[in-house]
């Protein structure tokens, strides 16, 4: 399934539900070198961002622009990766990585995300055209409800962009529209098998739990933008530069480079979290 493009049904659930779920998109092979990279390469540790919830307990992330010649690059390179989002997004341009992030929620400590759209915060970088945005979750850990997998609301992306403020130091939205979304459509918990996938539109209405489980629920998620949607508040250049694919062996085949070569993001330098005015 992973390395096919996706079907016409994929395609229109995906439309109208704003998220489809991809079994098996990673092998276990796959899944275990990510893994045992994430939690073994210094760089992912040392350029963790921890942000805290409402209640104050922390979600720690990584967050890096340029995909590189490590084996994260390769899984955002990945022709089987490239080929699905290529599907997905609007218009005709080439396909960009804007980020990537590894989401890292340990056992009993791990933070919730609030109610957001990622447009949401990426409405704050000035991108143009929220249908040329989207993300792919890759679980590296099982996701589910008792260590805080995402939740989304199926269709929400057809509200539009939601009125945003600060949740804790998160970007949340307006919960009169959730609690308005929650009354008018259903409610999924998107429970994943490592190496399952979450791919969803930048305007889906998603939450996850904090994670209150013995076991850790790591993901990685990339987020992509087509080159003709102008970012006129974004710093990185990424976001405006075709992604150089490589073949899917590359994850599993290729020598892979140290993460320390990676742009991360420093905390201090998003503009997510800087008031612009309108969060009030």
């Amino acid at each position: 399934m992973a390395n096919k493009p996706l079907s016409a049904q994929q395609i229109s659930d995906y439309h109208r539900d704003g998220y489809l779920i991809v079994k098996d998109f990673c092998s276990a092979a796959e899944v275990e070198k990510l893994y045992s990279t994430a939690l073994n390469d210094d760089a992912m540790r040392k350029n963790a961002l921890d942000l805290n919830d409402q209640s104050g307990k922390k979600t720690r992330l990584s967050l890096w622009f340029t995909p590189g010649n490590d084996v994260f690059g390769y899984l955002t390179r990945s022709q089987k990766m490239i080929t699905p989002v290529n599907q997905l997004l609007d218009g005709d341009a080439p396909v960009c990585h804007f980020h990537s992030k590894l989401m890292q929620k340990e056992p009993r400590v791990g933070g919730a995300w609030e109610w957001h759209q990622d447009y949401g915060y990426w409405y704050k970088n000035q991108f143009m055209f929220p249908d040329q945005l989207m993300s792919v979750m890759v679980a590296l850990t099982k996701a589910n409800k008792e260590n805080g997998c995402l939740q989304v609301i199926k269709g929400s992306h057809k509200l539009g962009r939601v009125n945003h403020g600060f949740a804790g130091e998160q970007v949340g939205a307006d919960m009169v529209m959730v609690n308005n979304a929650l009354q008018t459509m259903p409610l999924v918990y998107c429970e994943l098998q490592p190496g399952d996938a979450l791919l969803f539109h930048s305007n889906l209405l998603h939450r996850s739990e904090a994670n209150l489980s013995d076991g850790p629920r790591w993901s990685v998620i990339s987020c992509y933008s087509r080159q003709s949607n102008l970012a006129y508040n974004e710093t990185s250049t990424s976001w405006k530069t075709p992604v150089d694919i490589v073949p899917d062996e590359a994850i599993l085949e290729w020598e892979a480079g140290s993460l320390s070569n990676n742009d991360f993001l420093a905390k201090e330098n998003d503009p997510a979290l800087k008031e612009t005015g309108w969060e009030k």
